[in-house]
Order: C-alpha cells, then structure tokens, then sequence
C-alpha cells in the first residue's frame, strides 16, 4: 500500500495531472467505457443486493453520466485562473487565485449507492487534477470489481487505482499520508477516518448521514405527498443517506395521509413486495438484524414481514415510536417508516431538537410562513418542499451535510472545487515603488497606511 502511494505521488510530481487536455481526455475515455460497460453495472448491482435496472441506471448510472458531461464541457473555465482586485498598497501589482490539486487523494466509497458515490468524487478528483485511490465497498464486492475493471482499463495505477478488500484494507490503507481524503458512509466510521486524517493534518471531506425529518401539514396536498415520500423513503430499499428518515404529520390529517402512503406502496410494489423486480434487499445480514431489532417493541401499521434468508423486509409504517426506542435513537437506513405528530410548531421543535443536524429536510405545506419557521430556524445539509430525495439530482447546487451530518460539499463545479485548492499570486512591478510602507516609520505614513486599511485616518 506504501509502494502505491508513493507510486502516485511520485506520478503527480511529474506535473503531467496539471495539463487540463490530460484530464480531459481521461474523462472521455471513462465516460465512454462506462457506457460500454453498463448491462456489467446493472448485472453487477442485482447480484450485490438485488437492484432493478431501473433504479440503477437512473440512480447511480445516470447520475454519473450527467457528473461527466458536465464536468467534460465546463472543466476548461472551472480551470481558468481568477482576477481579483489587488490592494492600493500593493500599487501597482496584479492579483490572481490559480486552481491547483492537492495531490494523491483517497477515497472511500460506501455500499449503498455503490457505483455513483464511487464514480461521482473520483470524477471531481480526476478533474481538479489529482491522482486517486478508489476503496469501494467489499460489501457490494461485484459492483466493486467492475468498477475495477473500467478502471484498469483507462488509468495506470500510478495514476488511478481501485483498491478491493476489507476492513483490513481500509485500515491500512488509512495508515497512509494522503493530500486529502474523501469518505462517504456513517457517522461512526466517519469519526474514524476523521481521527486517521488528524495524525498528518489531512483535509478532509466527509459524507455522513443523520435522521432526516419530514414534516407534512394539513395545507399540502396530501396525494401528491405519499407518492414521493413512499418514492424517496423506499428507494434503494430504504438504504439511502438522504432518505425521509420519520414523518412528523399534522394529527388530523395522521390516518388519511398514512392510507394514501399505504396505497402509493402497493401501486409502487404490489401486494407483495417480495415479488417486485423493483424492491431491492437488505445489503447483508447484520444489517437485516439491526433493522429486525427496531420492530420489536413498537406498533406497526403496515408491513412489518420479512425474511432473513432473502434478507427482505417489506415497506413498513410504524405508529408513534418513542423517541428513546432502538428505532429512533439513530439513523435507520432501511424500509422502516416511523409516523409521529404535532398539534404546534413547538412540539416538531421538540422533536426535531433531540437529533444532531441532519442531512436532508423536507417539508410538505403550502403555508410559506410555516416552512420558512423551520428553514430559518434549522441547520441541515440541504432542503426540499413539496417533494424528497430530488436535491441529490440537480448538479448546478452542492451536496454535503452540516455537524454530525458531514464537512465539505460536492456534485458539478463543486466537485472540482473540493478537490482543488485555491492558490493566490500576486505580481508587483519595480515602478513606481511607493514608500509608505519601507521603514524608518513616522506619522505620515502611519496616516496614510491606517487610511488606505480602514478608511480613516
């Protein structure tokens, strides 16, 4: 793991990352062997925990297809340096902020959206002009060696290199000096990753999650709302960062929205949805038993069957957990849709200011002054009104979490941004050369230089 990494370094000193062109045709190259390879990706991701090829190439292949176009055609301006106003003291001089990469990055992608939360950051890397090391998830071990695959066939590994295995391999792989690290996961392992980054004070981008509320008032349109919570909450079997993690639901519209909701999941999933092509699994075992767990002890509404050897639980709603259930303690990050509710602003208050700051906040009203309480009042990583999930697709905006919901942003420009580091150079010219600032000091030029810095003398 050493030897690689000094590989890469010793490939980024080469200045041959630095020429945009470069960047640029590797960029093609990807783009274009990812096209090739995609019934690979859709195949891959079925076998890992039973994705449709709906959701995989609207969700992770999509996705990246859309990072790449607009990363392709807009990377020549992103790299342009910048003109800034120089300062009157440095008279006469220029001022500019250059681009430049931080150098060998690392970065860890997660399990659940294994292929776009891989692809997407290595995108931004590659254009801002790094070199990378790509740890995909061994939980989803046959996307991760596709991704492999399309790789190795683009990128010498003294340039970019996928990297497979498990917690071993991330542990050593942490041990490393990087110029930056970018993680994607949970909260917990985020810490980790945090305090490895710490030992050689490496900057770092974290992609966390958190219990994203959903507040519905009575003055939203309640059909339309239960079609995208049931969209954005079950999607990707509920294993999804950004997803809906509770409803927080007006008490006299409780029972009719959780109708409508039980209704869009049947349109959605059938009667049965065990047997729609269109209803991932649980990634594996241990997380099945963390889910099973949450349903003791609470009431259940709707759903609730599964099925440890299919690692399947259905859509389930869940009435009134207590907050300090095993269901409510944490993120969920499954098919589990707990539904609480509020008579006044004070008791959502009172809800939502037990959690740290979450990832995503959605509110479903038409009373702008009632969404605007909650927008102003709240931190989070990124909001949606009237609808879920939807921030995560328009790449003009960025994409991160605030507090324990991450650090840094990415998607589109921002993605080159967070690999870039913001390099600022001055030229000054022999003449004139202005004294003012040359000792001996006296009070003149105190005056002078107190005026031109502040404005007063």
């Amino acid at each position: 793991m050493k030897k690689l990494v000094l590989k890469q370094k010793v490939f980024f000193n080469s200045q041959v990352t630095k020429n945009v062109a470069y960047r640029l045709s590797v960029l093609k190259l990807l783009k274009k062997e990812i096209l090739r390879r995609e019934k690979s990706i859709i195949n891959a991701l079925y076998l890992d925990f039973g994705k449709s090829e709906f959701e995989t190439k609207s969700s992770e292949i999509g996705i990246v297809i859309s990072e790449l176009n607009k990363t392709i055609k807009n990377l020549k301006r992103w790299s342009r340096s910048k003109r800034v106003l120089p300062s009157i003291l440095n008279f006469p001089s220029t001022a500019k902020i250059h681009k430049e990469p931080f150098g060998t990055v690392l970065i860890l992608a997660p399990w659940n959206y294994p292929f776009n939360l891989a692809i997407v950051p290595l995108i931004g890397a590659v254009a801002a002009g790094n070199t990378v090391i790509l740890k995909p998830s061994e939980l989803t071990s046959n996307t991760s060696h596709v991704i492999y695959e399309i790789i190795n066939k683009i990128f010498e590994d003294d340039y970019v290199a996928v990297v497979e295995g498990g917690v071993n391999v991330s542990q050593e792989l942490l041990k490393q000096k990087w110029d930056y690290i970018f993680f994607t996961g949970s909260v917990r392992i985020g810490r980790i990753v945090y305090q490895s980054a710490a030992k050689y004070l490496t900057p770092v981008t974290l992609e966390l999650g958190g219990k994203s509320p959903c507040i519905v008032d009575k003055t939203a349109n309640l059909r339309v709302a239960a079609k995208r919570i049931v969209w954005g909450k079950f999607l990707n079997g509920g294993q999804t960062c950004i997803a809906p993690d509770y409803l927080i639901v007006e008490r006299e519209i409780k029972y009719e929205l959780i109708e409508l909701i039980k209704s869009e999941i049947i349109l959605a999933y059938g009667d049965d949805p065990k047997l729609s092509k269109d209803y991932p699994r649980i990634i594996n075992k241990a997380n099945f038993i963390r889910l099973k767990g949450m349903l003791d002890d609470v009431e259940i509404l709707y759903g609730g069957e599964n099925d440890i050897n299919d690692k399947y639980i259905s859509p389930t709603i869940i009435d009134e957990p207590r907050l300090e259930s095993e269901l409510m303690l944490g993120e969920i990050f499954g098919p589990l849709l707990p539904v609480l509710t509020f008579e006044s602003r004070e008791e959502i208050d009172n809800i939502i200011e037990k959690f740290p700051n979450p990832l995503s906040f959605y509110i479903f009203s038409n009373n702008k002054k009632f969404r605007n309480h909650f927008i102003d009042k709240y931190s989070f990583g990124g909001a949606v009104i009237n609808d879920t999930v939807v921030q995560f697709i328009n790449n003009r905006l960025p994409f991160g979490g605030v507090g324990e919901s991450g650090i840094g942003m990415y998607h589109g420009r921002y993605s080159f941004d967070v690999f870039s580091r913001e390099k600022p150079v001055i030229t000054r010219y022999n003449r004139p050369d202005i004294s003012i600032r040359y000792l001996p000091a006296n009070n003149l030029k105190q005056k002078v230089i107190s005026f031109l810095l502040t404005g007063k003398f």
